[in-house]
């Protein structure tokens, strides 16, 4: 395939013109097809509709009616089911509500409240800031800066974040109190963090003593095409006396049902306690059935695992029209770049500077509706107007095609058209 760059003008206004006429044609075919988030597909719900059918009793194996008061920090079999599957000592876990995004919110909010084991509520600093690894997911934004804190990009490299920028930053600004991290198959790229990438983050002095890292494992057993584990985060903090600082989010979310499955918190013993402390005002318990629910579905963490192998026989086939689609559209004609990620939810590609949000309201004015070009920023500020986060999980297979042949179509016409206009 030729390279953009070797295009003269005249074949760029020809290339153009044969554009616009292929994209006319799909505007023609009245596509209707929202891509903007990362929703499991109706065949993958399906597959956990057994849990529902699955309780027979309502009683935990302390006794306990599950339907009733009571138990503030998840029944004792719901902690070991992810205890064992995540490999956290049970007594380091709260199980929650159905979000972890929920969790994190509160854990946001208690730390600019209350403070973290004895240090200034942030409420009362004159500013807060907050390292946020860019592409990074959205909502994560959202809820820092919802909170007034100030958010600052950290580039992100094939083992993580930019840990030289990391470390240069937290030694010298008390004010920054923490980061975002999605550690494997980060959202948007798919960037699976180095061991040495963890063994920085917990061994690095911050200026801040509360500093903290929101470790959002979102993907954690959502492998697609290969297996691929992290360092223990817990246990190299430990080993680098920097235990609190890790907060440790999981949900069932796209496992079971998005709408109904289980969140947890993950911390240091100190940390735990704390959170227990506030929680015993925020609420009496969470939903306790469907924590039964889930045990009794899935009876151990090889359970999970098992389950988790059925959805990646939905997904990959999917994530593979998107590859595919990208290599043959476009291949290496400058038009694009993207990652291959080995699992999770999404699939990032990065068209030509400036481009972005003209392929995505081409995509749109055709039919496809894709997450907002800089979303995955802070502000929603991509400095280079580049990035686009591609969800291939709820469409058809057959859907997913067509929208992937518009979407390389509209990469091609709004790089050609940029060009033109330079």
């Amino acid at each position: 395939m030729k390279k953009i760059d070797e295009y003269t003008e005249e074949e760029l206004v020809y290339l153009q013109n044969k554009l616009l006429k292929e994209y006319a044609h799909f505007k023609n075919k009245h596509l209707h097809l929202d891509m903007s988030r990362g929703k499991p597909s109706s065949q993958q719900l399906d597959r956990s509709n057994g849990i529902l059918r699955v309780l027979d009793s309502y009683e935990t194996e302390d006794g306990i009616d599950a339907r009733n008061y009571g138990v503030l920090d998840g029944i004792p079999e719901a902690k070991r089911l992810f205890s064992d599957l995540l490999r956290i000592p049970d007594a380091n876990i709260i199980i929650g509500g159905n979000s972890s995004l929920n969790l994190m919110y509160d854990t946001m909010t208690r730390f600019m409240l209350f403070g973290s084991l004895g240090s200034t509520p942030w409420c009362k600093l004159p500013k807060v800031k907050w390292l946020c690894p860019s592409p990074g997911y959205d909502r994560h934004f959202s809820v820092t800066e919802s909170m007034g804190i100030e958010m600052i990009p950290v580039p992100m490299t094939e083992d993580g974040p930019d840990m030289e920028v990391v470390e240069k930053l937290v030694a010298k600004d008390e004010l920054i109190k923490g980061m975002w991290c999605v550690p494997l198959y980060s959202n948007p790229q798919g960037i699976c963090y180095s061991a040495e990438t963890i063994d920085r983050m917990c061994s690095m002095e911050t200026a801040a003593e509360d500093f903290r890292i929101m470790w959002d494992n979102a993907y954690g057993v959502h492998d697609i095409y290969e297996k691929i584990r992290l360092k223990d985060i817990f246990v190299t903090a430990k080993k680098f006396h920097h235990k609190d600082r890790i907060m440790y989010f999981f949900s069932t979310s796209k496992i079971t049902f998005p709408g109904a499955g289980v969140a947890l918190i993950a911390a240091s013993k100190r940390n735990i306690a704390e959170i227990k402390k506030h929680m015993s005002v925020q609420t009496i318990g969470y939903d306790k059935l469907n924590q039964l629910r889930h045990v009794k579905y899935f009876g151990t963490a090889d359970g999970i695992r098992a389950h988790m192998q059925e959805l990646a026989k939905d997904l990959r086939p999917k994530f593979d029209v998107v590859l595919k689609t990208l290599e043959r559209e476009i291949g290496d004609s400058g038009f694009a770049t993207w990652m291959e990620p080995k699992g999770g939810y999404f699939i990032s590609v990065d068209t030509l500077p400036g481009c972005a949000k003209e392929t995505v309201a081409l995509a749109k004015e055709a039919g496809v509706i894709l997450t907002a070009a800089g979303a995955t920023y802070p502000y929603g500020n991509d400095p280079h107007d580049s990035n686009i986060r591609i969800a291939p999980s709820y469409p058809t297979v057959e859907e997913l095609a067509q929208a992937m042949n518009l979407f390389c179509l509209c990469v091609k016409l709004a790089g050609v058209t940029n060009l033109l206009e330079i």
